[in-house]
């Protein structure tokens, strides 16, 4: 008898992805025999397989505007023969690819869209934790247990950086589109500053385009280590699990100190929504301010001694 096969859609950001991991996790648990495919962005591609989670990685083709686009998506969709999908980034796209299927052959579908087997219906003006959102949505489908995700399945070789006994991680990137989520580098800097006093060597890890911040802070702080560009997502786990404790912005990254079992801080300001969107992890600690440009070094360089007891 052929197994049966399940679509999971997550399309991203890369910390809402990294939180979807439960749900995906716990999906697997409750569908142990069932061929499971994701459906995601590009970039989320390898670590989706990294999970061991999923028999195929299918990148979604952001049909748009394309009609002929949309009628050569709908025919792979129809043709893959899903029993259910779990649609965990519940978008205006993805209540369209619902759509696509035949009304007399749609699929079982866990989501909020109109017309689903197990629908989950939330107010659109909801201040619920993606995390908590996604966990009422699979109860719907008869999914209990959906703890934290594991990334025990994400690690990293951490010779070639030189690290001392004692660090912590500074994370000062988020979207480039989004400056309102960057804490000041200088503050940053204040930071390091006061991290170096105490014996703890300030490592700044983020993507190419915050070589600019990391040399920034190094700038006041001589000791920075600066590791921008020069990590993948296992080593940013394996440096989250040696790290006194972690400092960042609203970003993936920060997101992955925190799952990975690190003392974390995130910042905060009016363009993301803690309720929603904050860090989970064993030790988090959020600090808000309107305008991250506001928020001193001071409450931070608090928040930081606290976790570090």
């Amino acid at each position: 008898m052929p197994r049966p096969r399940i679509l999971v859609i997550k399309l991203g950001a890369l910390g809402d992805f990294l939180m979807a991991l439960g749900p995906m996790q716990a999906i697997r648990r409750h569908h142990p025999d069932a061929d499971l495919v994701l459906l995601t962005r590009p970039a989320y591609r390898g670590l989706g397989e990294a999970t061991g989670l999923f028999q195929e990685v299918w990148i979604d083709p952001a049909p748009r505007w394309s009609p002929v686009a949309w009628l050569r998506w709908r025919a792979r969709l129809r043709a893959a023969g899903f029993a259910r999908v779990y649609d965990l980034q519940t978008s205006d796209r993805t209540a369209g690819y619902f759509r696509l299927f035949r009304r007399d052959r749609t699929p079982e579908w866990s989501g909020k869209v109109d017309g689903a087997s197990h629908r989950h219906v939330y107010p659109a003006d909801h201040r619920l934790h993606a995390i908590d959102r996604q966990r009422a949505q699979l109860a719907v489908a008869g999914i209990a247990e959906v703890p934290l995700p594991d990334l025990g399945f994400l690690d990293g070789d951490l010779a070639g950086f030189g690290l001392p006994a004692r660090f912590a991680l500074l994370i000062p990137g988020s979207s480039p589109e989004r400056p309102g989520k960057r804490w000041p580098a200088d503050r940053y800097g204040a930071l390091a500053a006061h991290l170096a006093a105490q014996g703890v060597t300030p490592v700044v890890v983020g993507g190419p385009a915050e070589a600019a911040e990391a040399r920034a802070i190094a700038a006041v702080e001589p000791a920075t280590l600066d590791l921008t560009g020069r990590t993948d997502l296992g080593q940013l786990a394996a440096l989250a699990r040696r790290a006194s404790v972690a400092v960042g912005n609203d970003t993936g990254p920060t997101h992955l100190a925190a799952l990975a079992g690190c003392p974390t801080v995130a910042l905060f300001s009016v363009a993301s929504d803690p309720a929603k969107t904050a860090p989970r992890g064993a030790a988090v600690r959020e600090l808000f301010a309107e305008a991250l440009a506001d928020l001193p070094a001071g409450p931070v360089i608090g928040a930081v001694t606290d976790l570090m007891k």
